[in-house]
């Protein structure tokens, strides 16, 4: 244990090393009053750098601060339980080490080994660093995080609380280019009953169209797909005219989609000799269409013995 200072110091001079430019983790900081307001100083500051230098070449390397407090909390007797199963697990290591001299000794910690010193440990962090850590609240993005469970579980809670958000993140500028984009699950969360509005209309206002796509797809393509069953995926080349109408391509993709199969279509304009004129050497070409569709589904699995 050290005092404020020497932590301070010393995480602030590594905090300056190249590899954590982007950001870093920090475990255990801050714990006390102290460090509290030196992060506060150490914030201010950096948002100082980013004001002064946001409208010249030099704005990427002074960036906007964003830092997360993330509290992982659990209960007296679960703290000293998980305390006291370390201290027997370090000292079964260290044991095994000794007697076979292979690998390194592990701290041993007294509040490992002592229930009464492991519950003073618990009792002075609700004491001293929890009223610090609670006094960031309102100024820093704070995530309360329940640990009580496995590890597996207490994981997920921490990735959940950090899901991405460009709002907090991204400075402000880029934020208000990016923000007239619609984000990826605002589009899907009402694709399907769009999908769905989309088929009657074309059911009820296109219908001699529509069956005409679907016979298309029921007559030429299907069995060249069937064909393709194992891996899931099947190109197909066509020039039937029936897709040089807009209304039938987007047919086409939602009668697949509704069906359970992703197909895009990608058009390729291919210009095909006819003539040659003999005195001028001019070549009259046609323009020949070829739509080449993926279609992608999940393949059946083989069993090899």
């Amino acid at each position: 244990m050290v005092g404020d200072r020497e932590v301070v110091g010393i995480l602030f001079r590594r905090l300056l090393q190249p590899e954590y430019r982007d950001g870093c983790i920090l475990d255990g900081f801050p714990r006390t009053q102290v460090q509290v307001e030196c992060l506060k100083l150490l914030v201010d500051r950096m948002e100082s750098l980013w004001h002064e230098f946001s409208s010249t070449p030099l704005s990427i390397h002074f960036r906007q601060p964003t830092i997360h407090i993330m509290v992982l909390f659990v209960d007296e007797n679960t703290s000293v339980q998980r305390q006291l199963k370390r201290g027997r697990e370090v000292r079964a290591h260290n044991e095994e080490v000794r007697r076979t001299g292979m690998g390194e000794l592990l701290e041993e910690r007294a509040t490992d080994y002592d229930e009464d010193l492991a519950r003073r440990r618990y009792r002075v962090f609700k004491e001293q660093t929890w009223d610090a850590l609670q006094s960031l609240r309102d100024i820093f993005h704070y995530h309360f995080v329940d640990a009580q469970g496995p590890v597996k579980e207490v994981e997920y809670n921490i990735l959940t609380e950090l899901q991405y958000q460009s709002t907090l993140e991204l400075d402000p500028r880029t934020h208000d280019r990016l923000r007239r984009l619609p984000l990826a699950s605002d589009i899907v969360i009402h694709a399907r009953q769009e999908m769905v509005k989309r088929l009657d209309s074309y059911e009820f206002e296109h219908p001699e169209l529509f069956q005409k796509v679907v016979a298309l797809i029921e007559k030429k393509m299907m069995p060249i797909i069937k064909r393709h069953a194992i891996s899931g995926l099947t190109l197909i080349n066509t020039e039937d005219p029936l897709l040089d109408y807009p209304l039938a391509l987007a047919m086409l993709i939602d009668v697949f989609s509704e069906r359970g199969f992703h197909a895009v279509v990608d058009l390729h304009r291919i210009e095909v000799p006819e003539k040659v004129d003999p005195l001028t050497g001019q070549i009259t070409c046609r323009l020949k269409k070829v739509f080449r569709i993926q279609v992608r589904f999940p393949g059946s699995e083989i069993r090899r013995g």
